[in-house]
C-alpha cells in the first residue's frame, strides 16, 4: 500500500521503493496549483496502491521533484502557483521521457499547443483518471 507523509502541510511527500515490485502501484508526481486538490489526488491514487513521491504546486518544485523521484507517470495541472505545467513537462522531458497527463479547467489551451496530449478536463471522476493513466502510460490495465 502505498503511504504519504505530510511535510508542511501544503506539500506531501512519500516514501519511494529503491526496486519497485513488478505487482507494485506506479511512483507518481502530481503538480497541482491548489495544494488541497493535490493532497485529495494524492489521497485518490494512494488508495489505488500507488506511491505518490511529490505533491508540487509550481513549476520549478516539479521540475525539481522530477528529478529527484523519477516517478512513471506525472500528473500535471496546467496552471501552477508559480509558472506553467506545460513548460514544466516540457524542461523535464529535455532529459527523457516521462509518462504525464495534464489536468485543467480549460483543455483548449494544452490542445492547442499539443493536440497528442492526454488532458483531463477538471472536474474529472475516478473512472476517468484510470482512463486517462493508462492511456499515459501506453498499458492496457493499471496496478489497484
Amino acid at each position: 500500500m502505498a503511504r504519504i507523509r505530510r511535510d508542511t502541510g501544503l506539500m506531501a511527500r512519500a516514501m519511494h521503493p529503491a526496486a519497485p515490485k513488478p505487482d507494485a502501484g506506479l511512483c507518481v508526481l502530481v503538480a497541482e496549483d491548489d495544494a488541497l486538490l493535490g493532497i485529495v489526488l494524492g489521497d485518490v491514487l494512494a488508495g489505488l496502491g500507488h506511491t505518490v513521491c511529490a505533491i508540487e504546486t509550481t513549476e520549478s518544485g516539479t521540475v525539481a521533484a522530477a528529478a529527484r523521484c523519477r516517478p512513471d507517470l506525472m500528473i500535471v495541472d496546467e496552471q501552477l502557483g508559480s509558472g506553467s505545467g506545460v513548460a514544466a513537462v516540457e524542461e523535464i522531458e529535455r532529459a527523457g521521457p516521462v509518462p504525464h497527463l495534464f489536468v485543467s479547467g480549460d483543455v483548449s489551451g494544452i490542445l492547442a499547443r499539443n493536440p497528442a496530449a492526454i488532458v483531463m478536463q477538471k472536474p474529472y471522476r475516478e473512472s476517468d483518471l484510470l482512463s486517462a493513466m493508462q492511456r499515459a502510460i501506453g498499458r492496457g490495465r493499471l496496478p489497484t
